[in-house]
């Protein structure tokens, strides 16, 4: 097959969920198909990845789309209802390129990254168009809604999350709309009623974040992820606030570690003797390796989260909030824990902590889980059989 991928951002390095994904995808897909993207950058320096996905892309076309594009493309469209998410993304360079490489190329598939690339497609659709969401954004801003304490956030919020919901329904449209986790599926099916919905879980490289028999750090925690980015902000605050101090009452040398590029102020402020703030780690599955137990404080967001799926694969147990939790299909206590409150969490945590044998049959757990379900080989497989299928 032929397939077209269309990005909202440039799928290198593969460090965050959105560029992960499609790299990774890529990566397996183009040992037997033959790949393209059209994709955003907003930065000259990103133009010098060009030549890591022509290993796996046969052509790559990026356009540019700079942040002040963004805002005024925000600006003009603020009194619309295309939700800001989507106005960020749009370029009419952008979908001139796209409609020309639709002109002198005839594609057995498209898979569309994310709703703010929804925009691009307008019915009727091309054959095999696919959206790929991967989560339910208006779920993610319905908890970012309730989570918002500042009168404007929540005004703002509010605003973004009806958007939201009411521009969801041009899914229908697709001949399918993926999303990673049972509990985004269950959500967009209830609130809008749409059918042609099907899973594709995120998946993990299973080489890089092999199972780990180094020697770990027994007094470590230790949450990963992007730190500039609000869920991941707010769920260190909380475990830093809320959860940390009952752990230290038990384990006083206990030490939580957040390792993450770009840190905002608020999480730099959050180090001290036990608190360590690392910024970009360039190897996190040794990261993971040093740990004894991972943890995902979430309390926005939706979907299933990398940093649970990596960890689990190198054999470290996770304790994590509902968020994403049902996206893994497992009972609580198999290779995870799920916990909604903070004495709750801090039980788990402390469980791992104290326990080797626990620790061991968890980690064991996790890995197989994650080898049988989440590897990127399965996860393209599965993708493929989404293109391949009767329309």
């Amino acid at each position: 097959m032929q397939l077209l991928f269309v990005a909202n951002r440039i799928p290198y390095p593969p460090y965050r969920g959105d560029k992960l994904k499609i790299y990774n995808l890529a990566r397996q897909l183009s040992k037997e198909h033959r790949l393209h993207l059209i994709a955003f950058y907003d930065d000259e320096d990103e133009l010098k990845y060009e030549g890591e996905l022509l290993k796996f892309f046969e052509k790559v076309v990026l356009v540019k789309q700079s942040k002040w594009q963004s805002y005024w493309a925000c600006l003009v469209g603020f009194f619309s209802q295309v939700p800001f998410q989507v106005l960020y993304f749009k370029n009419s360079r952008f979908k001139k390129k796209l409609k020309k490489m639709m002109y002198k190329h005839t594609y057995d598939g498209i898979h569309v990254q994310h709703i703010r690339m929804a925009q691009y497609f307008k019915e009727p659709l091309p054959k095999n168009t696919i959206l790929d969401l991967p989560d339910a954004f208006s779920l993610y801003w319905k908890r970012r809604v309730d989570r918002a304490k500042n009168s404007f956030v929540k005004i703002f919020n509010k605003v973004e999350y009806h958007r939201l919901l009411n521009y969801e329904k041009r899914m229908a449209h697709y001949k399918l709309n993926l999303v990673c986790s049972k509990e985004d599926l269950g959500y967009l099916q209830s609130v809008h009623g749409i059918k042609n919905m099907a899973l594709l879980p995120n998946g993990v490289d299973t080489e890089t974040f092999a199972f780990s028999t180094a020697p770990h750090q027994k007094n470590r925690i230790l949450f990963t992820g992007n730190m500039d980015y609000a869920p991941n902000i707010d769920g260190a605050v909380y475990f830093t606030e809320e959860i940390f101090p009952l752990i230290q009452k038990e384990i006083k040398d206990v030490k939580f570690v957040i390792a993450g590029q770009r840190p905002v102020r608020k999480i730099l402020e959050l180090a001290n003797d036990n608190i360590e703030v690392t910024g970009f780690i360039p190897k996190l599955n040794e990261m993971y390796a040093s740990a004894r137990v991972v943890v995902s404080p979430l309390r926005i967001g939706a979907g299933t989260q990398n940093k649970v799926l990596e960890s689990m694969s190198m054999g470290v147990p996770v304790v994590c909030t509902q968020i994403g939790f049902e996206g893994l299909n497992v009972s609580n206590g198999e290779g995870i824990f799920m916990e909604t409150t903070a004495q709750g969490f801090a039980d788990a945590v402390l469980k791992i902590m104290r326990d080797d044998i626990l620790r061991a049959k968890m980690g064991v757990q996790a890995s197989d889980i994650v080898q049988r379900n989440f590897s990127w080989e399965k996860i393209a497989a599965q993708l493929e059989g989404y293109f391949s299928s009767p329309q």
